[in-house]
């Protein structure tokens, strides 16, 4: 078989193996799901693996993550994944949105909004596919992934508007928004990676419609210029294009609070993709970062150009492809 036809079929797998999870029943794909089926991709590719659950996260100071699943019956997970194939080679630290529903919590979406919050794990879903693709396609790279896995209730026991939650490595957020909950569990992933001083940073989150870009192109800012631009480029290889946003320092003024470090809103101003990455600044601790916002692209709600109503597995492609130039070459399948 050719090299490109075997890379091709590789990449449509991998891109349908995301699409399933996202279009599965949100009854059937909780948390505890998820972490189970990141451990089936542990051990069907010999990576190391754990999986937090509710004592381990509070032992751990993940505040977000517990703060966002306490409203639920599902408990929520935090998975840890890690793939060795570069040898002494700098490690990529690689996390994702992992709502497996989201009501809105106390702060409830609107009906137009709520069907479709099945697709609010779409970026764990894709960085699971970009671990096993670097695996599968035998990338000399290091990639350790944290996945937090959470579902956005209205139950009695929901975090409230102003609640002020202890992330993990001790800043504080104030909640002023409980439908803003998906940055408050990356924020204690991107905390929790950031403690190993990993190469770059990269989060994929649907947090929110990516700045109007519409459902053609997914959004990327962070703080590393050089790899914000090899991502695009590999975007636009791939087939899975993105457009650069930029990310201006000023508007952390927006995120002054009197109760926490920070408000998990802007106070203000409208609460965009510029806004939200902000945020997520916040807790990188400085490092190499790029956050990819892929609430444009990840799931269509009518037919779109080459796909389905449903789940896209936007960004994979594109990511994956980053991955290898990052690794220096591109792998193929073997036969």
């Amino acid at each position: 078989m050719d090299a490109g036809l075997r890379r091709g079929q590789a990449m449509a797998e991998l891109t349908n193996w995301v699409r399933d999870m996202v279009n599965a029943s949100p009854s059937d794909t909780t948390p505890d799901d998820m972490a189970n089926q990141a451990h089936e991709l542990a051990d069907t590719h010999g990576l190391a693996c754990s999986v937090m659950t509710v004592p381990d996260l509070a032992a751990g100071g993940f505040g977000g993550i517990l703060g966002v699943g306490q409203g639920s019956r599902n408990e929520p997970r935090l998975v840890e994944l890690s793939y060795r194939g570069g040898g002494d080679a700098a490690v990529i630290g690689l996390t994702g949105k992992g709502i497996t529903f989201d009501s809105g919590g106390l702060n409830l979406k609107r009906d137009a909004e709520i069907e479709w919050m099945k697709s609010d794990m779409a970026g764990a879903a894709s960085i699971m596919a970009v671990l096993r693709g670097a695996v599968e396609f035998g990338l000399p790279v290091n990639i350790d992934v944290v996945l937090p896995f959470a579902e956005n209730m209205p139950g009695g026991a929901a975090q409230r508007p102003g609640d002020v939650i202890t992330h993990r490595g001790g800043k504080t957020s104030e909640v002023r928004d409980t439908d803003a909950e998906g940055r408050l569990i990356v924020a204690d992933s991107l905390a929790y990676l950031a403690e190993r001083n990993p190469a770059v940073l990269v989060d994929v989150a649907t947090l929110t419609d990516a700045a109007g870009l519409g459902e053609g192109l997914w959004a990327v800012l962070g703080t590393d210029e050089q790899q914000i631009g090899l991502l695009v480029d590999a975007g636009r290889e791939a087939g899975d294009p993105g457009w650069h946003l930029p990310l201006p320092r000023a508007y952390r003024r927006y995120f002054a609070s009197a109760a926490a470090d920070v408000r998990n809103t802007p106070a203000g101003v409208p609460d965009t993709t510029v806004m939200a990455a902000t945020y997520l600044r916040e807790f990188t601790g400085d490092l190499p970062w790029m956050h990819i916002d892929n609430g444009s692209t990840a799931y269509l709600d009518r037919p779109g150009d080459g796909w389905p109503e449903g789940a896209t597995g936007s960004p994979v492609r594109a990511l994956l492809r980053w991955v290898e130039q990052w690794a220096g070459f591109v792998s193929v399948q073997p036969d």
